[in-house]
């Protein structure tokens, strides 16, 4: 799309179409989508450039703003994904299999150290005191320390 210095019919349209087709929600999206529809002109416009370059530093010139151009609108597609999803990643389960003598858990769960726990326990602490103990006694020496890296011990 080759206009002049001031908007042409043809660069308007398709912003309008990039628009239309992410459909916004609210005026920040719109105005995002205008973003993104602009990003993605200039992009076309640097490979197109790139395409046609006669001297290297031409070469590194078209290569830095066509790279820096394309990781733009990756970042502008995640902001709107981040934006529409409010930072919420959700997950759907369709089919659950359950063989016989298995157990299976419907509801929010959680992974702790211990295993699984239910994120609605109403202490959490609790699977640390239900963990197995180590009852191990540790020497006293002379001067009272009872650590035994301190005091040349091996372990």
């Amino acid at each position: 799309m080759t206009c002049s210095a001031k908007p042409c019919a043809r660069a308007s349209n398709f912003i309008l179409s990039v628009v239309r087709g992410v459909q916004p929600r609210d005026e920040l999206e719109a105005m995002l989508a205008i973003q993104m529809g602009a990003v993605h002109q200039a992009t076309m416009m640097m490979a197109r450039r790139l395409n046609h370059v006669e001297t290297i530093p031409q070469q590194d010139a078209a290569e830095r703003a066509l790279n820096k151009l394309a990781r733009t609108y990756a970042m502008q597609m995640e902001a709107l994904k981040r934006y529409r999803t409010s930072g919420q990643q959700k997950v759907t389960v369709e089919h659950v299999t359950v063989n016989a003598g298995g157990q299976a858990i419907v509801g929010a769960v959680a992974h702790g150290g211990g295993g699984v726990r239910m994120e609605s326990d109403a202490n959490p602490m609790q699977s640390a005191h239900d963990a197995p103990r180590c009852h191990a006694k540790a020497k006293t020496t002379r001067n009272g320390s009872k650590a035994p890296a301190r005091n040349g011990w091996q372990v």
